[in-house]
């Protein structure tokens, strides 16, 4: 089978749309997606054989996590939350397990962002999340991204606990990608839980941190709103 989809994916390659990825994924020397290498096919395509060889097994979905093309290891993931939704709570803890050991390949923001809150997030529902805490607290970057990112399964039940716990610990991260997932974590609080709790958060925070997270936890504010922040900035 993964023979199969490895020959699916080698039929849709497409060189000119692999140079603008990688340009656009920041894959040159010293950017964050450094050495990232891509195929150029495109999302509905990666979808749909995330959908068709849902029953690839771990193993497999393994090998394709440490592949060095993006796509093979999106569609790795995105395997992974199509058949986590299917499973039940044993077989939801072993792609949990899965995910968490394999972090180091999760490692661009489209990859973190389309899946670890439909897992990590989605599997820690009712159940102790310091390890949200330990992400957050980690040395590499993916990490700390997939410790915020997935506080959004939460926001979206209308929870803003986790969110705002994550986002107090990396308030004050220096790399912008952090910075951006925090503010749109707070924007979504405000958005689906509380603006009274964002602004609460705000009001503790907003001369401290850094301008790229405030501006983006603050772009559903009124224009006043917004200059207020800013300018006492």
């Amino acid at each position: 089978m993964l023979a199969s989809l490895k020959k699916e994916l080698t039929d849709n390659i497409n060189k000119k749309q692999a140079v603008t990825l990688q340009r656009f994924f920041k894959t040159g020397k010293g950017e964050y997606g450094e050495g990232d290498i891509f195929m150029g096919i495109k999302v509905p395509v990666m979808k749909e054989l995330a959908k068709k060889y849902i029953s690839l097994n771990f193993s497999d979905i393994q090998k394709l996590l440490k592949s060095k093309y993006h796509e093979e290891r999106m569609i790795a993931l995105s395997i992974l939350v199509n058949k986590f939704k299917k499973a039940n709570e044993i077989e939801r803890k072993k792609i949990y397990d899965l995910y968490l050991k394999n972090t180091k390949y999760i490692n661009n923001w489209d990859l973190v962002d389309c899946t670890c809150h439909k897992i990590v997030g989605a599997y820690l529902d009712g159940k102790d999340k310091k390890i949200l805490e330990k992400l957050a607290r980690s040395k590499n970057i993916w990490e700390k991204r997939i410790s915020i990112i997935s506080t959004f399964y939460f926001i979206n039940k209308g929870s803003s606990k986790e969110a705002l716990k994550i986002a107090e610990i990396l308030v004050n991260e220096k790399h912008d990608l952090i910075q951006k997932a925090v503010g749109w974590m707070l924007r979504e609080v405000g958005k689906r839980c509380s603006q009274e709790k964002e602004e609460e958060f705000l009001m503790k925070h907003y001369k401290t941190m850094p301008r790229t997270m405030l501006r983006y936890s603050i772009e559903r504010f009124t224009d006043k709103k917004r200059q207020f922040y800013m300018k006492k900035n």
